[in-house]
C-alpha cells in the first residue's frame, strides 16, 4: 500500500492560486529528482493553472514537466485523467480520492483551511484508511518561494 502524507494548511487562499496550489509547486520543486511525479488535478482549468505556476519558479528551483498529452516523458506530469505511466509519487489536488492512489509509492494531499474542503479531506482520509493506506499529518512547511510571485 501507498504511504500518504497530509499537509495540514495553515495559510488561507488569496484569490489567485490557492495556497494548496502553491505548496504542490513547492513539493514537485524538493521531490522531482528522487522519482517521477503526477500532479492531479480537478480539472484542465487547475492544471493548466499549475502548468504556469512552475514556469513562474525561479531558475534554480526549475521544474521540468508536462501537461498530460502533451509528447516527451518529463519527470512531472500534470493531468485531471488518471495517469498512463508509472510514477513513484500522487500529489492530490482533486476534491475526491484518486482510486488510482494505490499504484503510487507515495501519496501528497492536502487539508486546506477552509471548512468545505476541510471536510472533503477529512472524507478522502478515511478512504486512503479503509483502503489500507499508511497515513501521516504534517504542517504546511515554511514556503522556500512563492511560485506565484517573481
Amino acid at each position: 500500500m501507498s504511504q500518504v502524507t497530509f499537509y495540514l494548511m495553515s495559510e488561507p487562499d488569496d484569490g489567485q492560486a490557492s495556497a494548496v496550489e502553491r505548496l504542490a509547486c513547492q513539493l514537485a520543486a524538493d521531490a522531482w529528482g528522487a522519482g517521477h511525479l503526477y500532479l492531479f488535478c480537478d480539472d484542465e482549468a487547475q492544471a493548466l493553472r499549475l502548468d504556469e505556476l512552475l514556469w513562474q519558479l525561479p531558475p534554480d528551483r526549475f521544474v521540468p514537466h508536462q501537461l498530460q498529452g502533451e509528447s516527451g516523458q518529463a519527470p512531472v506530469e500534470i493531468g485531471h485523467q488518471p495517469p498512463r505511466r508509472r510514477y513513484a509519487c500522487l500529489i492530490n489536488l482533486a476534491r475526491q480520492t484518486p482510486l488510482f492512489a494505490g499504484h503510487f509509492a507515495q501519496v501528497v494531499d492536502f487539508v486546506p483551511t477552509d471548512e468545505t474542503q476541510k471536510q472533503r479531506a477529512r472524507e478522502r482520509y478515511k478512504l486512503y484508511r479503509q483502503a489500507g493506506h499508511t497515513l501521516e499529518m504534517r504542517d504546511q512547511p515554511v514556503a522556500t518561494q512563492d511560485p506565484a510571485q517573481p
